[in-house]
């Protein structure tokens, strides 16, 4: 086979580049039905920003393992710097301060540091002594890492973006071997403390989407009108929906946000169960090649940095799966290949990209092992 397939085209992780470019593509008919039956502005956008990034992603590739651990602090530290900009100069949309204009470039630096804080925290317990995980040496500082643009992004303000960066770095605590009492104790005092938050910590309108989420048909007019018409959505397109581009709920304007939070819903209606089924099975593919990747890994930092990165993925689809079918409150949270975001495809590109490099590490020490021998 070698001598059929160039080397460096058989080496590419085929497993995650089928499910990837089928779920891509896949997302850019979707954009092109809730853009009218036009490439533009949607679909168009969305593959140009997909074959950009997949360049950079597979760029990560030539990174190596010392240069990365020697950035990741760094990293943090100029991500939190841009935090702390878009409190003085970010600019303002949809009544939240989230972005910066850098020239023709609208950034969102909040988007960053969700692989960001997973590459920190990594490095942290990389160089952690192992009888130091059970100590508060190995909570604090963590602690402290997550909080500060968590309070950052809270401030925005962007819930969801916040939940997304403690999401990630929990998970790599929790892999880093904390003791699990520390997480029993921090779930019944988050149990505790969520009716309290609910009451001073969220703004009028998190309020809301939280009672909606309870309750949608009470005002299925106002702050319910999102998930109900995306569950009519959803269950009008049954099991194999009502064909390409015959959606009525998107082209008629019923659901909001057709093209980026309920493109699922989008989906749904025109693709129905069956389209369905493929969207998730897609997922579960690039999920299972990632872990796979975090498996197979052989030093204790590219494990971490690896099944961070999926649980980052994995955070991003099942919130906005759940958010759509009324399962979860609606929080802003796109979904990953198909919704129309550059921020949001740029994450996942990173996390994908950090995977591929992974990968591309523990190959190239197999290899080497394999010429000593």
């Amino acid at each position: 086979m070698n001598s059929i397939v160039p080397t460096p085209i058989a080496r590419l992780p085929w497993r995650m580049l089928f499910p990837l470019v089928a779920l891509t593509l896949f997302g850019a008919a979707v954009l092109y039905s809730a853009g009218g039956g036009h490439f533009s502005p949607y679909a168009s956008s969305h593959l140009l920003r997909f074959g950009i990034l997949f360049v950079v992603a597979a760029g990560m590739t030539l990174f190596n393992r010392d240069f990365v651990r020697m950035m990741a602090y760094p990293a943090y530290g100029g991500v939190l710097l841009l935090l702390l900009a878009v409190e003085t100069v970010g600019a303002i949309g949809g009544g939240s301060q989230r972005w910066l204009n850098i020239g023709p470039l609208v950034l969102q630096p909040s988007e960053l540091m969700k692989p960001v804080i997973v590459l920190a925290l990594a490095r942290f317990y990389d160089t952690l002594p192992t009888g130091m995980i059970n100590g508060w040496r190995a909570l604090l500082p963590a602690a402290g890492l997550i909080g500060m643009p968590m309070l950052l992004v809270l401030a925005q303000p962007d819930l969801g973006t916040a939940l997304a960066i403690g999401f990630g770095g929990v998970v790599i605590m929790f892999l880093a071997g904390l003791p699990m009492l520390w997480f029993a104790g921090a779930g019944i005092a988050g149990a505790i403390a969520v009716p309290l938050a609910y009451l001073f910590a969220l703004k009028p309108y998190q309020q809301k989407r939280v009672t909606t989420f309870l309750d949608p048909e009470s005002d299925p007019l106002g702050t319910g009108y999102h998930i109900t018409q995306s569950k009519i959505a959803i269950g009008s397109g049954g099991f194999s929906g009502k064909g390409f581009n015959e959606g009525s709920q998107s082209h008629l304007n019923y659901l909001p946000e057709p093209h980026t939070d309920f493109v699922f819903a989008t989906m749904a209606e025109e693709w129905g169960f069956l389209g369905g089924l493929f969207v998730l099975f897609c997922f579960a593919a690039i999920l299972w090649w990632g872990l796979s990747v975090a498996r197979n890994a052989e030093q204790r930092f590219d494990r971490l940095l690896a099944a961070g990165m999926v649980a980052t993925m994995f955070f991003y689809a099942a919130i906005n799966l759940m958010m759509v079918m009324g399962l979860a409150p609606v929080v802003g949270i796109p979904l990953p290949f198909m919704s129309h975001g550059g921020s949001s495809m740029m994450t996942n590109m990173i996390c994908l990209g950090t995977l591929m490099m992974v990968r591309s590490w523990s190959t190239s020490g197999r290899r080497g092992a394999l010429e000593a021998t």
